[in-house]
């Protein structure tokens, strides 16, 4: 009973718990090592080993990102992957805490083990301190005695839907509490608020499931895509606790029709050749790459070599092309759809430290060089290949939909001009895989 393989199977979802797995258990139960999010290297921790032990796992990263020119990346890497970890563990315990009859959880772990591979699963290193991911405060929002919860479907929306949720609030700490009072705000992330209002006062005994009350928010004052923030505290407490939800325009802008989209890769050579802008989005079956995937490395990549291996994304969110995605630098809820429609390109195959607009982080045992989105000069062409499915049910993928508007407005502006040159037969000879044979998921505790 953990999150594990339903966060990376089913799209984000916040009014799911346990109940169905423990309905009718006749003990008390915990569950057992929840979690498991691995987390890039901080590399930067070498120095704190001063006695016998000796970091050689984290020394063979640094000599392998050296080799292969990316040791810069590695502080991006931790932050990236690291972000998303804490994103999945906050997700995993607020489950936990709004099953009834649940009797508790356990991490695995709270700070990195250095065994079994090397196993950089916690907030913490295995020194029992901070790798700047989250600060306590922020961890005790979710995981404290008190926790204010949220039930809602989904997170991502269109403006024409609205926004249901009900509050609640698992309450562990040693007594009841007395005439809270709950206030809920949903807000734009520079500040601006959407809409807030107060829940009745009420006392919350010791237990979980109490429900606080229930909000619908219209989402029609977003008209531009946005990240928002839903908000619940109790007034003149520490308690309180967020979510972010993303907002799509329900009708995409008209765009000038001087981009040629296409799946083909025929197509797109010719196109190319008369010097046109090609997005080159092939059908994800055709793409030679890595299985899409949105959660990171489980345990260790070391231990467990049967994982596609990579640990989420890594971008720039003030890149021209992500200019109407919203979007930090690392994975978020959002990512989800986009993750799990794509193949992972391995760049290098098209060229040596080709630098992509979306990366991968790829996990520490293998530090390939990975991307979903890259842009390249081709002849007195321009092409932009995504590896992820812009073409496919888009009615119905808001997500997707705003990517691809993203990247056409930005291949529509002066600002698209790729620097790396390559022939259109390199970009072929490395993607294009027509017969793909059926892959086999093995299980990740076998040997390879």
């Amino acid at each position: 009973m953990r999150g594990q393989g339903v966060f990376d199977d089913q799209p984000a979802s916040f009014d799911k718990d346990y109940t169905s797995s423990i309905r009718d258990l006749p003990v008390p139960l915990i569950t057992h090592e929840i979690g498991q999010y691995s987390v890039f290297p901080n590399l930067k921790e070498i120095k704190k080993y001063t006695g016998n032990l000796m970091p050689l796992n984290f020394r063979a990263v640094v000599q392998d990102l050296e080799k292969k020119r990316r040791l810069y990346l590695a502080d991006d890497y931790l932050m990236a992957s690291g972000k998303l970890a804490v994103i999945l563990y906050k997700e995993e315990i607020e489950r936990a805490l709004k099953t009834p009859g649940f009797s508790g959880f356990q991490l695995l772990d709270l700070h990195d083990f250095p065994g079994q591979g090397t196993a950089l699963v916690g907030i913490l290193d295995a020194f029992w301190e901070s790798k700047g991911l989250i600060t306590p405060e922020e961890f005790r929002r979710f995981c404290s005695p008190v926790v204010p919860l949220a039930r809602f479907e989904k997170a991502t929306y269109m403006n024409n839907e609205t926004l249901d949720v009900q509050f609640e609030v698992a309450n562990f700490s040693e007594k009841k509490l007395m005439q809270m009072q709950p206030l809920w705000s949903l807000s734009r992330t520079d500040g601006i608020v959407l809409a807030e209002g107060e829940l009745s006062r009420q006392d919350i005994s010791v237990g979980n499931g109490w429900v606080l009350g229930h909000v619908s928010v219209p989402l029609s004052k977003v008209t531009d895509a946005a990240r928002l923030v839903l908000t619940i505290e109790f007034k003149d407490t520490e308690y309180r606790n967020a979510w972010d939800i993303w907002v799509y325009p329900e009708a995409i802008p008209p765009l000038e029709d001087n981009v040629v989209y296409t799946r083909n890769f025929a197509d797109a050579r010719k196109a190319l050749e008369q010097g046109k802008k090609v997005l080159l989005n092939p059908v994800k079956e055709e793409i030679n790459g890595l299985e899409g995937k949105f959660v990171q490395v489980f345990w260790s990549p070391v231990h467990f070599p049967n994982q596609p291996g990579t640990m989420g994304i890594l971008c720039d969110p003030s890149h021209p092309a992500l200019l109407h995605f919203p979007t930090e630098m690392h994975s978020n809820w959002q990512w989800w759809d986009i993750c799990k429609n794509a193949r992972t390109i391995e760049l290098d195959s098209v060229k040596e430290n080709l630098q992509p607009i979306v990366r991968m982080v790829d996990n520490f045992y293998k530090n390939r060089n990975l991307g979903l989105i890259f842009e390249v000069r081709v002849g007195e062409g321009k092409l932009l290949f995504c590896s992820t499915d812009l073409g496919n049910n888009m009615e119905n993928r808001p997500v997707a939909r705003q990517m691809y508007y993203s990247l056409l407005a930005y291949m529509q502006s002066d600002r698209f001009n790729p620097s790396e040159e390559v022939s259109f037969k390199q970009v072929q000879e490395a993607l294009y895989d027509a017969i793909r044979k059926e892959e086999t998921e093995k299980s990740i505790y076998d040997s390879e």
